[in-house]
């Protein structure tokens, strides 16, 4: 019986958790043994009861919970535990099977990465699943990017010193926020139809075409500009990494949209890749003053160069920059529903069929995997690392 471990996670202001009592049902009539720390839940509003009914056992000591899983199953990437002093990796043992959200890519987390492949983890990321149909019920990216979208625009119009909608009032109108969306996927359209529904005025840019008509069709000003097809668009129809003459041209593009802009929300990614650079530190400073930026593509390294990480920061200027790494954490009841099926959907992919073993064969299966055997094999985090990875 293959024991399953679903830690709390430690992240600040994280509430989500790996797996709901649904799915830590669904495992267990599989064969497999669900150990849950205490209090794993409690974020997402779901008790210790709930999952005991459900037939999980709680485990208060996660140093315990490490130690007996053969495989641990998490939202954030392994970090350290300030409550006891250790970080998770450690707390591993060799050749555990961990499958979460690493963004193995994002410069921030290559130590990470790193220390994974000398611990000998199997690391699978969800962030990695390939966006083809049969993986759509384990694109956890998708599913977390609903929830950014909608969550991201509360987030920054709480950050305005303005109105967002149009305003009359008895000294006169007062004229709604000007939003700008960058990177129309699934944060973009969720981030524009957020925003028409709080009355901003809202324009999107992509590089390419298709992006930008899906977001004219909820509402919003297309801003974008023309890239060739073959330039602009890989596999799938996903944004291409731009050559770096294209890349500057973009920035270019961007800056007089910037300078317009109340609200600028950033979630243009390319799969696998660090996130490019689109706002450059000059644009900044020549936004108006009290603007705001939200760059939700922080975890890949984000789209703004002064984006910190984890971080919201304010300029002299007034201008704030949120680098929040965890915007789904902060609506965790729904963002954990999405996430639970999501995993525990990968996971029995992972361990389809009655051997026991792992399909690694498996093209999903492939594209997730980070570290195997002291190797790191994802392509993105080889690409970020300049390929100087053993």
């Amino acid at each position: 019986m293959m024991i399953v471990g679903v830690p709390k996670e430690i992240m600040l202001e994280e509430g989500r958790v790996a797996l709901l009592p649904q799915q830590v049902g669904e495992l267990s009539k599989r064969g497999y043994k669900v150990l849950v720390e205490s209090g794993a839940g409690v974020g997402s509003l779901v008790e210790d009861s709930a999952y005991l009914e459900a037939g999980a056992e709680m485990v208060s000591d996660v140093r315990e919970l490490y130690e007996k899983s053969q495989a641990i199953l998490k939202v954030k990437e392994p970090m350290l535990n300030d409550k006891i002093g250790e970080h998770e990796i450690s707390l591993m043992r060799e050749g555990t099977v961990l499958v979460t959200f690493l963004h193995p890519a994002a410069p921030a987390n290559h130590e990470m990465v790193q220390q994974l492949r000398d611990r000998g983890i199997i690391a699978f990321s969800m962030d990695a699943v390939p966006r083809i149909s049969r993986a759509q019920p384990m694109d956890a990216l998708s599913s977390m990017s609903t929830v950014a979208g909608y969550k991201v625009v509360l987030m920054a119009a709480s950050r305005l010193p303005k109105f967002v909608p149009m305003m009359g009032t008895a000294v006169g109108v007062v004229p709604p926020a000007n939003f700008l969306i960058i990177g129309i996927g699934v944060v973009g359209l969720q981030a524009i139809a957020t925003v028409k529904r709080l009355g901003g005025v809202v324009s999107c840019v992509d590089i390419r075409a298709a992006a930008r008509e899906a977001g004219h069709s909820l509402g919003a000003k297309d801003a974008g500009w023309d890239v060739p097809k073959k330039i602009a668009e890989g596999e799938g129809g996903y944004a291409k990494a731009l050559p770096p003459g294209w890349l500057k041209k973009e920035q270019e593009a961007l800056a007089p949209l910037a300078r317009e802009a109340d609200v600028i929300i950033l979630c243009a990614l390319v799969p696998g890749e660090k996130a490019p650079v689109l706002i450059t530190k000059e644009v900044v400073f020549s936004m108006k003053p009290g603007a705001v930026i939200a760059d939700v593509s922080v975890d890949q390294g984000g789209n703004c160069e002064l984006t910190e990480g984890g971080k919201e920061i304010t300029l002299d200027n007034g201008i704030t920059i949120s680098g929040y790494k965890n915007i789904p954490g902060r609506m965790p009841a729904h963002a954990s529903m999405l996430y639970s099926k999501n995993i525990c959907n990968f996971f029995l992919n992972l361990y389809k069929g009655d051997s026991g073993e792992m399909d690694l064969e498996d093209e999903i299966n492939k594209e997730a995997l980070v570290t195997y055997q002291g190797k790191i094999l994802h392509r993105g985090t080889l690409k970020a690392m300049g390929e100087k990875a053993r």
